[in-house]
């Protein structure tokens, strides 16, 4: 009995060497064990004792560090740009009540997305894999509309109906619609009276958008066995990469409420981290019988994070644009944590399900998104201390 189940062992430990978060290989029990009948299943899966081929594919969920600062977008009201109205240019007029924050995203949400593995096992034990994974983008939306102000109350000149950004240093060409309101239509002074797409506007829309990309090229090495657990080793390259993007458009209506694609400013600010390095880890897998295992793989990388800043402003109808770029590159330590459940159904399967935890120091990310100063377009960046991935995954892998 002892050698059937140190035979079933050596059959699993050799099936899937795969990925640090999905590297487990089968502790099948063979079908000679009394009482169990042989399993039959017409797929061509290979025996886990020899060379060869396998793979795996995974369904993944995450959720990830919030890479925004907060940051007060709009307030209610408009300024006498001119001084025709008040008798001093740029006083303001309304309660100056925030219409519009980046704290209005929400909390953070759950992406979906998935991973692959493709490895080659050799008859002495060693194999190497890559791996790659990505989660689907996601969006965060938030905005405000200068009409529906809060339960409709305003100042008899209806003021707070009006949405304003303190963008300044623009061209002519972001000036707006010369007649936005009633007191444009004063006779006793021209229009023009709230200069700028951003003063008097009568709606605004934020979006924040991210995605997560990793992927390991690694060799792997079995270091200690007994006849219930093992021990191994593995090292090799591994990326990363964040994809954070924030989008601000500001629509400014004439008196009548209609904008014209020259009468919308349209920003953007993406921030994109590419992260690349050498990577190391152990791990150790128990076989807990019934053909289940379970496992535990700890990593650590030393990454050189690529970060590139684009920032952009640009009208509607893309007559005109402004932008800049900007290339960083610092150095982010990596650690990875990973836990698996591993069931081996029929020989050369694998099912698993799993969580893994990724800790980044030192990435960057928006403090402030938004350059209100048009001829300088400089936001703030910053460094976050601690960006933080929790992923759970769930997939099936085969021996060829």
């Amino acid at each position: 009995m002892r050698q059937s189940l140190y035979g079933g062992l050596w059959v699993a430990v050799t099936l899937l060497a795969t990925t640090s978060t999905t590297q487990a290989q089968p502790f099948a029990e063979t079908s000679s064990i009394p009482g169990r009948p042989e399993v039959i299943v017409p797929i061509p899966t290979g025996k886990p004792d020899q060379n060869g081929f396998y793979g795996q594919v995974s369904f993944t969920i995450l959720t990830q560090s919030f890479g925004l600062g907060d940051q007060t977008v709009a307030f209610r009201g408009l300024i006498d740009s001119v001084g025709q109205l008040t008798g001093l240019p740029g006083t303001y007029l309304g309660s100056g009540v925030p219409a519009l924050t980046t704290d209005q995203f929400g909390r953070r949400s759950w992406q979906p997305g998935y991973q692959f593995n493709l490895g080659y096992k050799f008859d002495n034990g060693l194999s190497v894999y890559a791996k790659f994974g990505q989660a689907v983008k996601q969006k965060y939306s938030a905005g405000a509309s200068g009409p529906a102000a809060p339960f409709f109350r305003s100042r008899p000149d209806l003021a707070d109906t009006y949405l304003t950004a303190a963008v300044f240093n623009f061209p002519s060409d972001y000036a707006g619609p010369s007649v936005k309101t009633t007191l444009d239509l004063n006779p006793n002074f021209p229009p023009g009276n709230f200069y700028g797409i951003w003063n008097g506007a009568q709606t605004m829309d934020i979006q924040f958008e991210q995605s997560f990309t990793q992927g390991d090229f690694a060799a792997r090495v079995p270091l200690f066995e007994t006849e219930y657990s093992r021990v191994y080793g593995f090292g090799g390259l591994r990326y990363a990469w964040f994809m954070e993007r924030f989008y601000w458009r500001t629509v400014a209506g004439n008196i009548d409420g209609i904008a014209f694609p020259q009468d919308v400013a349209i920003y953007t600010n993406t921030l994109s981290q590419r992260m690349y390095g050498p990577m190391i880890g152990c791990g150790n897998e128990v076989y807990i019988g019934k053909r289940f295992a379970v496992g535990v793989d700890v990593s650590a990388a030393g990454l050189v994070n690529v970060a590139k800043e684009k920032v952009k402003y640009k009208l509607g109808d893309e007559s005109t644009a402004a932008g800049r770029k900007r290339v960083e590159f610092e150095l982010v330590p990596n650690a990875n944590v990973d836990f698996n459940l591993m069931w081996y159904p029929i020989e050369g399967v694998q099912l698993q399900a799993g969580y893994s935890f990724q800790s980044y120091f030192g990435t960057r990310y928006m403090k402030e998104p938004i350059a209100f100063d048009f001829g300088a377009l400089d936001p703030a960046y910053n460094i976050k201390a601690f960006r933080f991935v929790s992923m759970f995954n769930f997939g099936v892998g085969f021996f060829f």
